[in-house]
């Protein structure tokens, strides 16, 4: 039985391609362009990407012919977002337009697709009002995102932004308060007042948060760990927050 190969509906290889997704204003989450190639062609991509706030990776011609799905790529691979961004001000307007005090979940590089849908599905069965992520460091919204979300991608806000520190400046502009997570956070969270407006932050699995995002929360809260392992996987993590926080809602 001849086995059938998954291919990413996200992924836009060749010049024109990638050009013409630009000049239409699709949503670009990467582009990755040959090293070393320096014709015009190239050289206006790239401009045309970072105009259009997508990242853009220069990386070996080699790992272009291992990524390509076409044997085509003519130097240029693009990784396009699975749907449209938000804005933090879209997600501080659904929460003011429910009457309720925001929800948030920060993802600090979340790299796994899958842990990052998890997150996603969790978020939106919580009635969170939103998920940011940055630019760098971590998944888009592509299309294994997408499955792993269950669908729940399709219902949630989800911003990304260029600086997570930044954003977490606007939020506390807007009278949000910063939670972090760490096995040795000052208050446990069963102790912890989330009824108020809240954004809480997830950091990777292997690094946890990142020194600058963490010295931006507002407090630091730990989860009750009784076993030998003292960590749970991220997309978990953010599952026992969420609920919490809306346990304390409705109560």
């Amino acid at each position: 039985m001849k086995k059938e190969i998954e291919v990413n509906e996200n992924m836009l290889e060749g010049r024109n391609a990638v050009t013409e997704a630009l000049k239409a204003g699709r949503t670009i989450d990467k582009v990755f362009l040959a090293s070393g190639d320096t014709d015009s062609t190239l050289r206006y991509i790239a401009s045309l990407a970072k105009k259009n706030g997508a990242v853009v990776t220069y990386c070996d011609r080699r790992k272009l012919d291992t990524m390509t799905q076409t044997g085509a790529h003519q130097g240029v691979i693009a990784m396009a977002a699975a749907r449209d961004y938000a804005t933090i001000q879209d997600i501080l307007d659904s929460a003011r337009e429910k009457d309720e005090a925001p929800l948030i979940i920060i993802c600090d590089e979340i790299t796994d697709p899958h842990n990052l849908g998890a997150i996603i599905r969790t978020a939106e069965c919580a009635g969170a009002h939103g998920v940011i992520i940055p630019k760098r460091r971590s998944s888009g919204l592509t299309a294994v995102v997408a499955k792993a979300s269950a669908g729940a991608m399709e219902y949630m806000k989800i911003a990304r932004v260029s600086n997570l520190t930044a954003a977490i400046k606007t939020l506390k502009e807007n009278g949000v308060w910063i939670y972090g997570t760490a096995a040795d956070g000052a208050a446990p969270l069963y102790r912890t007042d989330l009824t108020g407006p809240t954004a809480i932050v997830i950091g990777s699995e292997g690094e946890g948060m990142g020194r600058l995002v963490s010295e931006s929360c507002d407090f630091m809260v730990s989860i009750p760990m009784k076993g030998h392992i003292n960590s749970l996987n991220a997309s978990n993590a953010c599952a026992i927050l969420l609920y919490e926080a809306v346990r304390q809602r409705i109560n």
